[in-house]
């Protein structure tokens, strides 16, 4: 693999594979509505693509932690690329989350997504392996090498266990595909001095944080949250874009009981569907193992919060009906998702 320049000169010179925005900036990182029996219920996830799109989501990550990548099966993850982009019909951007811990593996992924139409890639940190900054560099100059698709690098190392370090994003922040990062990490004045020293969109990944983010500098946000109430983020969002901070924070402060409930108690992927089947907008809470349904003392704090929610478009919980009984467990389902 072709090394950079002595005094890091540009790997890349004069290839500038894509301008602008390509992603949106009100993503909805998208959970995956499965049946009681823990299989993909393909009609919910047509009807939760168009929801979330209706109430001003302008890209949807696939496949993703939040959709369960670890136990998605390849053609599964391709088949909700597929029908992304065409529930989303040119309203929304399609992006493949998730990757691989496996550089082969992603690259191999990330080709199958581009044919299937991905309008770009969000590649997440090598995990469990814990690779040195090397190896994370070239993972991920590999992968983005693999397609001409847009990239977003997924930084979160409270699940990958390693971070990429600020001089790493700096050297990725010269390949012409690798446009932006999914922020997880929390670290603001990195966040600050990556924007000042290089050309990088951030998307905040913390739902807490969407505004104070783009309140320094971030084109936006993919959001677990927004599953539920994509409108608000959408408030929030053109109001920092027209540069109305009273309004932008007025929606920070609606969302904040919603956003505690989504993020604190179980994992994000749990709680939404734990309150979307609540809301009758998907057909079973089911998750798939290892992930399990809240227990009777994790519900009742996530209800706890919930009955705090006012004046959130598109989260009324006037008629909210969470049923423990059906969220309990998780499902194996009928194909591992390893594929080899």
């Amino acid at each position: 693999m072709p090394e950079e320049a002595p005094g890091g000169a540009d790997r890349y010179p004069g290839n500038m594979t894509h301008t602008g925005n390509p992603f949106g900036q009100v993503l909805v990182a998208l959970v995956t509505p499965m049946t009681a029996d823990g299989e993909v219920d393909w009609a919910a996830v047509e009807k939760h693509m168009d929801d979330v799109i209706t109430a001003g989501a302008d890209g949807i990550v696939v496949t993703g932690t939040t959709g369960e990548t670890s136990t998605l099966t390849d053609p599964e993850k391709l088949k909700l690329v597929e029908i992304g982009k065409s529930v989303a019909a040119g309203r929304a951007k399609i992006i493949t989350g998730g990757g691989s811990n496996e550089t082969a593996h992603a690259i191999e992924l990330y080709k199958a997504s581009e044919k299937a139409g991905a309008d770009g890639i969000m590649i997440v940190t090598p995990y469990y392996n814990k690779p040195t900054q090397a190896g994370i560099l070239t993972h991920f100059r590999l992968v983005a090498d693999a397609t001409d698709l847009p990239v977003i690098l997924y930084d979160i190392p409270g699940r990958t266990g390693v971070p990429i370090t600020y001089e790493t994003i700096l050297r990725l922040a010269k390949h012409p595909n690798i446009l932006a990062i999914k922020d997880a990490k929390g670290d603001f004045s990195e966040v600050s001095r990556v924007l000042n020293q290089t050309d990088l969109m951030y998307f905040s990944g913390d739902d807490s944080n969407a505004l104070p983010h783009m309140a320094i500098g971030a084109t936006g946000l993919i959001g677990v949250t927004a599953n539920v109430a994509a409108a608000p983020y959408r408030v929030m969002v053109d109001a920092v874009n027209r540069g109305d901070l009273a309004a932008a924070t007025a929606a920070h402060k609606s969302l904040e009981p919603l956003v505690r409930a989504v993020m604190t108690h179980v994992p994000g992927t749990v709680s939404a569907k734990y309150i979307l089947h609540g809301l009758g907008r998907i057909s079973s809470p089911r998750v798939r193992l290892p992930l399990v349904g809240p227990e009777e003392w994790e519900a009742a704090l996530i209800e706890d919060e919930l009955a705090l929610v006012t004046g959130v478009a598109g989260a009324d919980f006037s008629n909210f009906r969470p049923d423990r009984n059906a969220a309990a467990g998780g499902a194996l389902p009928k194909v591992h998702g390893t594929t080899r």
